[in-house]
């Protein structure tokens, strides 16, 4: 697949796209090509705003994408939109309808919006998504928003991957959040109430109240800041507030987001390297098969999952 790099390097939609299509393929030539090109273009990346931002299905994620998105574009700022759509677990297909939830968005020339289907992947993160914010770094973009899956757990691989994290609630949260509220206190630098309009300003109100006191007693060093707020995207309230405090917090912590974004590659690192033996597992025959094997034996405890791993690493390191 012939890539413009020079093309990229300016900012070309078209360039851009297929070089997005080039990191997603699952074929082993496009991989290898892909790699290349990420190293070239390597310089080239880590200027832009790295934010991610979760919430449960219904919070209003994309209305409050693309109002920051449109605010961004105002001042002068070009703004990529990684929205992660969930694959369908059945069919492998996946929605990506995010351009048409994002209409006034996606007419603006200094927008790129990528719908990229999870492929099933726990974390509620495409694989690819990390390499593909490098892409568009690489192609100018100032802002990478990340709108996540924001269900159970997947917070974490959002968290590992951005500068920021942002999870959007909805006003009296209560009792249905608390399988995920642990997750969000470690984890998020912001929380947002959205929807805070109309009789919902109350509950709205007493919701913030209750995360930040649930933020200021607990402390981790994978976060930034611990701020929350409310805003109401559909009337376009509280987003310039929410930006505002962006720019503040990204500010005043460059060194711990460079500190971040270090640790972040590390982790990168032992992700990827676990994520490459499997697929050569699955690639392999003889692995296949002693893989099936093995299974059966531990599943009628006449072997130890340790053992048999350790059979595993000996046929693939021997091959």
């Amino acid at each position: 697949m012939q890539i413009d790099i020079q093309k990229l390097k300016s900012g070309n939609i078209r360039s851009l796209s297929k070089f997005i299509t080039l990191i997603e393929s699952k074929k082993a030539e496009h991989q290898k090509e892909a790699q290349e090109l990420l190293n070239e273009i390597l310089p080239l990346t880590g200027k832009s705003i790295r934010i991610g931002i979760s919430g449960t299905p219904g919070v209003g994620k994309s209305t409050f994408i693309e109002s920051l998105g449109l605010l961004l574009i105002n001042k002068g700022l070009k703004v990529a939109v990684l929205a992660i759509d969930p694959s369908s677990p059945l069919s492998g297909g996946s929605l990506l309808g995010d351009k048409t939830r994002m209409e006034k968005l996606a007419q603006e020339k200094n927008a790129f919006i990528r719908p990229t289907p999870s492929s099933g992947n726990l974390g509620g993160v495409a694989l690819k998504t990390r390499e593909v914010m490098l892409a568009c770094e690489a192609a100018g973009y100032d802002v990478v928003l990340i709108e996540t899956v924001g269900v159970g757990q997947s917070e974490y691989d959002v968290a590992n991957i951005v500068d920021l994290f942002t999870v959007l609630l909805l006003p009296g949260g209560g009792d249905e959040l608390q399988g995920i509220k642990k997750g969000i206190i470690e984890l998020c630098d912001n929380i947002v109430i959205n929807k805070a309009d109309g009789d919902n300003k109350q509950k709205a109100h007493d919701t913030m109240v209750q995360y930040k006191s649930a933020l200021g007693v607990i402390k981790t060093d994978r976060k930034i800041g611990a701020n929350v707020m409310m805003a109401s995207a559909l009337e376009n309230k509280g987003v310039t507030e929410y930006w505002d405090l962006i720019e503040k917090i990204y500010q005043e912590n460059q060194e711990k987001i460079q500190l971040k974004r270090k640790r972040q590659n590390q982790d990168w690192l032992k992700k990827l390297f676990n994520e490459l033996l499997e697929n050569r597992v699955r690639a392999n025959p003889s692995l296949q098969s002693e893989w099936t094997k093995l299974n059966d034996n531990i599943l009628n405890e006449v072997e130890t999952p340790l053992s048999a791993a350790n059979k595993l690493i000996h046929i693939l390191f021997n091959n």
